[in-house]
């Protein structure tokens, strides 16, 4: 695959979006990733050749973040997201890859019409364990599947309002936790056997470019603009991988 000019089509812009969105975009954009490379191989391995790429992508925005993160937010939601992995990790072996597909297309298009509709996620401004502890279950059990606790996430911090570099270095401390904690789950699921680790290797150059886009992009364009059209482009890939999930369960 590393000869496949498609590979690099879809994985090159994959890797791009999620490091913007780690730069300061969000998760809408980082949804996009896992649905994009998922058009060419089985969203489990995609997640796979994902992950050693985040691990780089956090120490990157960790470092450019330290000091600045919301102490209380992190241990809130941590507990949960470790349960969510948790459920993640013992549910990997009966999801087959046409449930994967329905799983990523959905999370896609549901993410995707939600910014498009101008639907509203709010949790109210103030912490709440128990909230913060169920959207941290979700977030870590959409991560560990296909990368996607990005956006449940967002929903329980956003309504905080804390300053930009504040979010933005909480969000790159609890995501450090989450990948590191799935590094030894996906080898344990042997995940990692095969080229897949050949294929992280020839996209991790790209990731510290993608965190610096991100930052930039954050400081000269429209956010609620570029939020528009990356959700466009979530709800194509979303039906058209919900629509080969459906036609893999009569394969």
């Amino acid at each position: 695959m590393l000869q496949d000019p498609m590979f690099y089509l879809v994985s090159v812009p994959a890797v791009l979006l999620y490091g913007v969105a780690k730069g300061g975009f969000g998760g809408a954009v980082a949804i996009l990733a896992v649905p994009l490379m998922a058009l060419m191989m089985p969203p489990t391995q995609a997640a796979a050749i994902l992950l050693p790429i985040l691990v780089v992508m956090d120490a990157v925005v960790v470092y450019s973040y330290r000091g600045q993160f919301d102490a209380l937010a992190l241990r809130l939601l941590l507990p949960g997201a470790l349960l969510g992995l948790l459920a993640g990790f013992l549910l990997a072996n009966f999801v087959n890859d046409a449930m994967m597909r329905l799983l990523v297309g959905a999370v896609a298009l549901l993410f995707g019409l939600q910014t498009l509709l101008g639907w509203l996620s709010s949790l109210g401004q103030q912490h709440n364990r128990w909230s913060a502890t169920i959207i941290g279950t979700l977030s870590g059990f959409t991560s560990f599947s296909i990368h996607a606790g990005g956006p449940p996430f967002a929903m329980y911090l956003l309504p905080k309002r804390l300053p930009p570099l504040i979010y933005a270095g909480t969000s790159g401390l609890y995501f450090a936790v989450v990948n590191l904690v799935k590094l030894p789950a996906y080898f344990a699921l042997g995940q990692f056997a095969g080229e897949n680790l050949w294929y992280s290797l020839a996209l991790v150059p790209i990731a510290p470019i993608g965190v610096l886009l991100g930052r930039r992009l954050v400081k000269l364009s429209n956010p609620i603009l570029y939020y528009k059209i990356i959700s466009l482009f979530l709800v194509c890939v979303g039906i058209k991988l919900i629509v080969d999930g459906y036609q893999g369960f009569g394969a």
